[in-house]
């Protein structure tokens, strides 16, 4: 007797045992019939009726039948020869010798096993199988002989071999039941689907449906170990230590110095209160009184105003550009990291790339300057809309990767970046026009050589239409005030003369700043070569240098790529040079006279942020070109253990990077608000009054924002230095009535900024006589006329 594996598709011989115990026994050459088995012998996972229909089952010509049906599982042969070879069949087919007959509708063994795969039934119920719809023959206690007429040996006893009697109703009904259990035919024959597996108690336990908490938090876990979360959060963090300590005492000093910063803090408190107050007057500020369109007389940092809406008092100015300061380094970062992966470089070259961008040693020297230090919005914006547009360095256009929900935001960034000043904002508008422009050529001109339509998208085309409008739009409303203060004040415009000054010559492209704590020191004499050195140590980093000297020759761009950023490398620092390079006349000069807003422009040397941007994408990737190399080789080695060695060593280009931004900024304590600042009722004049003091007042006015004549920027209106020199001999009668023709009512006259001026003798002079009133409020003499 044989039996089959449950899935295999085999047949093996029957095990002796226990096992073969629980089979029927084959009808005996005596024509003695088969005795059913006990109910108590049915295996693991069979049914008692399964067991009692298989035993049950007389054998007609080597297959059981139960009722005119074969049995589900367990089909006895009775041939002599599988009684005596127990050799399993093959091809799943009958033979004259005995071999098992499989179940054609429910795969159930013919060899007497419970679980096999054996031969092939006939349709009809031919040679004792079962019929094609599941039912047996109205005569199946009589079987069909051989298909080809030969009888076989034991024929005849099995055709005798009767069920007993008593027992008739039972097997057949159990029988009935038995194919139902299994889930294989119907009496109509129609299949049913399975009611159960046998073999189900065998399976793992199905996984729990998580709760809701356990989803969240999955989430969460997920967002915390995002790329760009964990880009953010180091960008945030490697700020902080970088420009520490800024947020040490923030409500108290400031980077660099306390003069632009204080017209800085002023600028965003300003903005942000106007807003709220009455948007109408934005342009029309409470310093420079009465001047109009005071407030475009130096970059507004407008994009800041959100922030400036928080907090008020000179105090909470200080905090809030103290953060900012910060906060302003970390997009820096974040953003030439991002336009770095866009363009296909690696994590380790777009970190080498965004650091470098952001803690240039040149960069040190617009500690000062927060819209200089506030260049985060250019790389972020190129890097969201290369990503909309689905467009790399690495891997070209790509379609498939468009996005113009992208675009929309890579915009709305630019326009933001704008809002901060022109001092940086126009030449990114300038390259974004030429970008577009370039790119438009581009398209057609492939589009023309390919024959074939490039796709581009409907969309796309309207978010870039809706997009470059709103840049312009801001652009335009940004630009009008400047228009209108240079209208009023002609005198307020730059000249060649002015560009010259502050055009920085070759050897500044090697100098660093004093406070650069690498080279500072070991470049003092370089510097004092420089007629005004804050703006013409202009090193980028002798390790940026290196770094981006190895990506011409071993990187992850293509030649052509590489090719192209050494040429804007050369053209930026060109430009960058102003006057110094053959006088200009073919860079800077062109520009200064004929491209709208350039002449506004009185320091060449900033454009040294394009020269170190495109300098770290070369150093991005050879860094990339590096890393790859090294992942290959930790791949291929046996044993492996190098590789985190040589992982580690790629990061040293990150670290040298870091370490060349390493600086020593001064912070200096800000001079503290007079409490005669406090209360003072404008229009309102500070003496002294100079370009530096002024700064400091502009802060001080942030309580209440009074009307105050004094004020300090890029320029110097004729009428404040009328003032300046007519209140010279104040108190006297001539001083007074002039102020009061100016509209000025109070006069608060400091007295720890007197000692070396006119004031130092008239400051406790009687005013009884000039109709005014004098008053010692703290460390102030106010007069009210």
């Amino acid at each position: 007797m044989t039996t089959g594996q449950p899935g295999t598709g085999k047949a093996r011989p029957t095990p002796a045992g226990s096992d073969a115990e629980s089979r029927p026994a084959a009808a005996s050459g005596s024509g003695a019939p088969a005795q059913p088995a006990r109910s108590s012998d049915t295996r693991f996972g069979e049914s008692p009726a399964e067991t009692e229909s298989t035993a049950a089952a007389p054998a007609v010509n080597g297959t059981a039948a139960v009722n005119g049906t074969a049995a589900n599982d367990s089909t006895a042969a009775v041939n002599s020869t599988a009684a005596k070879d127990s050799v399993p069949a093959k091809d799943g087919k009958d033979s004259k010798s005995g071999t098992a007959a499989k179940d054609s509708k429910d795969n159930s063994p013919a060899t007497g096993s419970e679980d096999s795969n054996g031969g092939k039934g006939s349709e009809d119920g031919k040679d004792g199988t079962p019929a094609k719809d599941g039912k047996g023959s109205e005569d199946a206690e009589s079987s069909a002989p051989p298909k080809d007429g030969k009888d076989s040996p034991t024929q005849g006893a099995a055709a005798e071999a009767k069920p007993p009697p008593t027992r008739w109703w039972r097997w057949a009904g159990k029988g009935k039941r038995a194919g139902k259990a299994d889930g294989d035919t119907k009496t109509d024959g129609a299949a049913t689907p399975v009611v159960a597996d046998r073999w189900e108690a065998f399976a793992s336990a199905p996984e729990p449906r998580p709760s809701v908490f356990t989803r969240a938090g999955r989430a969460v876990g997920r967002f915390l170990i995002h790329e760009w979360t964990l880009a953010t959060l180091c960008s945030v963090a490697l700020a902080v230590l970088m420009t520490w300590p800024t947020l040490r005492y923030p409500r108290y000093t400031l980077p660099q110095d306390y003069w632009d910063p204080s017209l800085q803090a002023w600028q965003m408190a300003w903005s942000g209160h106007i807003l709220l107050a009455d948007p109408a007057r934005l342009w029309q500020s409470n310093t420079f009184f009465p001047e109009l369109w005071s407030f475009a007389f130096s970059d507004t940092l407008l994009g800041y105003a959100p922030a400036g809406m928080l907090g008020s008092g000179p105090e909470d100015a200080l905090l809030r550009y103290n953060i900012m300061f910060v906060l302003a380094h970390a997009l820096a970062t974040l953003g030439a990291y991002a336009l770095a992966r866009q363009l296909g470089a690696g994590r380790i070259g777009a970190a080498v790339a965004g650091v470098s961008y952001t803690y240039a040693p040149w960069l040190l020297a617009q500690a000062g300057h927060l819209h200089v230090i506030s260049n985060g919005g250019i790389p972020l914006a190129l890097a969201m809309l290369a990503r909309g547009h689905g467009w790399s360095l690495r891997h070209g256009y790509r379609p498939e990767r468009r996005h113009d929900g992208w675009v929309y935001a890579g915009w709305l960034v630019a326009a933001w970046q704008l809002s901060l000043g022109f001092g940086i904002g126009l030449p990114f508008a300038y390259f974004l026009a030429g970008a577009v422009l370039v790119a438009v050529v581009l398209f057609y001109t492939r589009r023309l050589r390919t024959r074939q339509p490039v796709p581009f998208g409907r969309r796309l085309f309207v978010a870039d239409v809706l997009g470059g409008l709103f840049f312009a739009g801001v652009g335009a409303l940004m630009a009008y005030p400047f228009f209108q203060v240079t209208k009023l004040h002609p005198y307020a415009e730059r000249t060649i003369a002015d560009i010259s000054i502050f055009s920085p010559p070759a050897s500044g492209f090697v100098t660093a700043p004093s406070e650069s704590r690498i080279w500072g020191g070991l470049h003092e004499g370089a510097r004092a070569a420089l007629p005004w050195h804050p703006e013409m140590t202009l090193l980028p980093g002798f390790v940026l240098y290196a770094l981006a000297l190895g990506g011409l020759f071993f990187s992850a761009w293509r030649l052509r790529h590489r090719l192209l950023l050494l040429a804007g490398v050369l053209v930026t620092m060109a430009f960058a040079m102003g006057t110094r390079f053959f006088d200009g006349t073919v860079t800077y000069v062109p520009l200064f006279e004929h491209v709208p807003g350039w002449s506004a422009l009185r320091t060449p040397g900033r454009l040294m942020l394009w020269t170190t941007l495109l300098l770290g994408l070369l150093a991005a990737g050879a860094v990339t070109a590096l890393t790859d190399r090294v992942r290959e080789l930790t791949a291929q080695r046996i044993p492996s253990w190098p590789g985190p060695w040589l992982r580690m060593a790629t990061l040293l280009p990150l670290l040298l990077v870091t370490v060349e931004g390493l600086n020593t900024t001064p912070h200096p304590v800000v001079p503290t608000q007079p409490a005669a600042m406090r209360s003072a009722q404008g229009p309102l004049l500070v003496l002294p009054s100079n370009q530096s003091l002024d700064q400091h007042v502009m802060l001080w006015s942030t309580s209440g924002f009074p009307d105050v004549v004094n004020g300090g920027s890029g320029f110097t209106p004729r009428q404040l230095d009328d003032v300046r020199r007519a209140s010279q001999s104040f108190p006297d009668r001539t001083s007074v009535e002039y102020l009061r023709l100016y509209g000025v009512r109070t006069v608060v006259l400091l007295r720890g900024q007197v000692p070396g001026t006119p004031w130092e003798l008239t400051i406790d002079a009687p005013v009884e006589s000039l109709g005014i009133t004098r008053e010692e409020v703290g460390d102030a003499v106010v007069y009210r006329l």
